[in-house]
Parts: structure tokens; C-alpha cells; sequence
């Protein structure tokens, strides 16, 4: 055991209170800054509510020219019964912060990468889903 005398001890622990102040000072940045996130999706994406993937399936179903058939490569019948069997699989669920993406815009996704051998990167404009 190291003897020191008053001086001493009293600033090593004015020194020691400093330094615990300082580290307090530096978690309480830290944590501040994890915690200054403004958005969940760029601007881009957030008019995803107006116009989306759900939206254009509905425009191409409504043309008779076989727009839909030529989109995702099948037909709607078929689509729609692809997507009764892999629906529980790919779905999600909604969360307080942000609405889950559909089941059906998952499965016209993934088709549409499919046909036609696209990005995700490129995708993700069409679709307004992040990629």
C-alpha cells in the first residue's frame, strides 16, 4: 500500500472527477448522435404511398393488350396462384415506423428480375422499394 499525504489525495481525486466528467460528457455525445436519424427511406421512395408496384400491377391488368402477361411473364391466373402458395412465406408484418411491403409487389419483383434480368438497383426506381 502506497501512503500519500493530503495534497496528494486530493488531486488525484479533483483529477479523477475531471476525467470521469469528461467521459460522461463524451458517452452523452455518442449517444446523441445515434440517436439524430431524420428519415427511414430517401424522398424518393416516401411518395411510395401515391403511386407503387400495387399501383402499376392494377394499370397493367386493366389493359387488354397483354401488358401484365408481358411484365411478369405469366399470366394473371397463374400469378395469382403462385402468389395463394408463396404469400405466408414472403410476407411480412407491419411495424410502428414503417408499413411491410405486399406479398403481391414481392412476388412482381422478383418476376420482373427474372424477365428481364435487371438489377435491383434499377429495380427499386420502378418499384419505390429501396434496393
Amino acid at each position: 500500500m502506497v501512503k500519500m499525504n493530503g495534497e496528494t489525495l486530493m488531486t488525484d481525486a479533483a483529477a479523477f472527477v475531471v476525467m470521469s466528467g469528461a467521459y460522461l460528457q463524451l458517452l452523452k455525445k455518442k449517444s446523441r448522435r445515434r440517436s439524430r436519424r431524420r428519415w427511414w427511406m430517401v424522398s424518393l421512395n416516401q411518395s411510395r404511398e401515391r403511386y407503387s408496384g400495387t399501383h402499376l400491377m392494377a394499370d397493367l391488368l386493366k389493359e387488354p393488350s397483354g401488358r401484365f402477361e408481358n411484365f411478369c411473364r405469366m399470366s394473371f391466373e397463374d400469378f395469382e396462384e403462385l402468389l395463394q402458395k408463396i404469400e405466408p412465406v414472403i410476407s411480412k408484418k407491419d411495424t410502428r415506423w414503417r408499413k411491410a411491403i405486399p406479398g403481391k409487389e414481392r412476388l412482381a419483383l422478383t418476376l420482373r428480375f427474372l424477365a428481364s434480368g435487371d438489377s435491383f438497383k434499377s429495380l427499386h426506381y420502378l418499384f419505390k422499394i429501396s434496393a
